[in-house]
């Protein structure tokens, strides 16, 4: 029986694979687009082994050599692998070398301009590459990124862009600053960095980096300081921020980075301003001592304050160094008899707040006044009782945790709890409210486990 010898075809990988064949091919052959990878080439000498055999007569398969083993730096779940590029010039239209030996200046930039930078990528899904750039010259690596964020004069790497920032606290950290992993044993594995745009709550536990990972350039909430190697990221902040804001010291009163993506109060805003008085013991303590969680005594000073100036009816017991909703109310209550309205009337002392009630100045609260706005129980996005998301993410401790399980349970999406429910959020919750949403038909980032506004509605409707 006359035997045909089957046809096979050599194929190349992407030319951005990084596979140690492909990257030792590229550095041979760097005019080239493609390599020669391993695999592909153990393919071919192995599908020529086969069909020699049938050739002869014998019947045996054709088998192809599998891809090599996966890269030991790329991880499962949510972290990227993170190889980068070296030292190199910008590319394209304009580009200019880096001049060797020492470090350039660093140009002037601004917190919202070094986030808008960052948007812009992010917007375009700038693709990962290691050996790629992208039109405005930086290469689309992570370092490439933050080199580009910071408006460098060169691509940088995760091994130089340390030159170009000061070192800081986890406390200090604001939007724009980074979060750096220099691996020097081996670059290549686990070398990484962010660029912090915010805390997303109150616990610091989580907050969101801006960052070029594969598949392309992302925003997303990240657990400090990363996925991985969390212990070995360092926070440094870029030399070149205007203002001088280079030191020790956050830019505002507000502890641990303030609003996320460098969103600030505009100038000029009621709880912006410049107190006037309070000085030494009555200095504002800052916005980190306030919210939900806190418990200290400049919570306690803030409800006596508040009860002098008419808030006690919005007390049943304390005030109590504890922060509770009844803070929050009694707050709100004396910014919106200031006439402030919007996010300067939140129900959070800001410096102007705590600069009135210090120095007896402004509108008491008055008996019988409207409560328009200030429900009898927390709300958000017009849904009575909603307390907010930042209740309900990892490290969360707090009564609505409690409440939301029992709601559920109560629904019949109970079948989670071993325990419980209980104060503390944990993966129980994610997955019974998960399954309370896919009950009403939500699918993707709709049912994703965490309860917003219209999921509360309709539990407690």
């Amino acid at each position: 029986m006359e035997t045909r010898t089957p046809v096979f075809e050599e194929f190349d990988p992407a030319s951005d694979c990084d596979c140690p064949g492909c990257v030792h091919w590229r550095r041979v052959l760097p005019h080239s687009t493609t390599g020669r990878h391993p695999a592909a080439h153990r393919a071919l000498i192995l599908a020529a082994a086969a069909s020699t055999t049938l050739a002869v007569g014998h019947t045996a398969p054709a088998l192809a050599a599998p891809h090599s083993s996966p890269r030991p730096n790329v991880p499962a779940g949510d972290e990227p692998g993170t190889p980068q590029g070296d030292k190199a010039p910008l590319y394209g239209p304009g580009g200019r070398p880096v001049e060797p030996g020492g470090v350039l200046k660093a140009p002037a930039s601004t917190r919202a301009e070094i986030i808008r930078r960052a948007k812009e990528w992010v917007a375009a899904k700038v693709p990962y590459s290691m050996y790629k750039y992208w039109s405005d010259g930086y290469r689309q690596d992570c370092s490439g990124f933050v080199s580009m964020a910071w408006n460098l004069p060169g691509n940088e790497w995760t091994g130089s862009l340390d030159q170009y920032g000061v070192r800081i606290s986890r406390d200090e950290l604001q939007p724009g600053d980074i979060l750096l992993f220099h691996n020097p044993a081996d670059p290549q594995r686990g070398s990484h960095v962010v660029i912090f745009g915010g805390w997303t709550d109150y616990t610091h536990t989580y907050y969101i980096a801006y960052e070029e990972a594969p598949p392309h350039a992302r925003r997303q909430a990240t657990p400090y300081a990363y996925w991985s190697h969390s212990d070995r990221y360092l926070a440094y902040r870029y030399k070149g921020l205007a203002g001088g804001a280079t030191g020790g010291k956050p830019d505002t009163g507000q502890s641990g980075g303030g609003r996320p993506d460098g969103e600030q109060q505009g100038a000029g805003q009621p709880d912006t301003a410049k107190p006037e008085g309070p000085k030494d013991g009555a200095r504002y303590p800052g916005r980190a001592y306030f919210g939900p969680g806190a418990n200290n005594k400049h919570v306690a000073r803030l409800g006596r304050m508040l009860v002098e100036r008419g808030a006690g009816r919005y007390y049943r017991v304390g005030p109590g160094p504890r922060w509770s909703d009844a803070d929050r109310r009694a707050t709100r209550a004396f910014q919106l008899a200031q006439g402030w309205r919007g996010r300067n009337a939140d129900g959070l002392p800001g410096p102007q707040t705590w600069a009135l009630l210090v120095t007896g100045k402004g509108n008491d609260i008055r008996a019988g006044a409207s409560e328009s706005g200030t429900p009898a129980s927390p709300s958000s996005h017009g849904v009575p009782g909603y307390p907010g998301r930042a209740m309900f993410r990892p490290g969360a401790h707090n009564e609505y945790v409690t409440r939301l399980g029992r709601q559920l349970v109560k629904k019949g999406f109970g079948k989670h709890y071993r325990t419980g429910p209980g104060p503390r959020w944990g993966e129980a919750d994610r997955r019974a409210v998960e399954a309370f949403q896919r009950a009403q038909g939500w699918r993707g980032g709709a049912a994703d486990g965490y309860p917003g506004p219209e999921t509360w509605r309709r539990l407690f409707s």
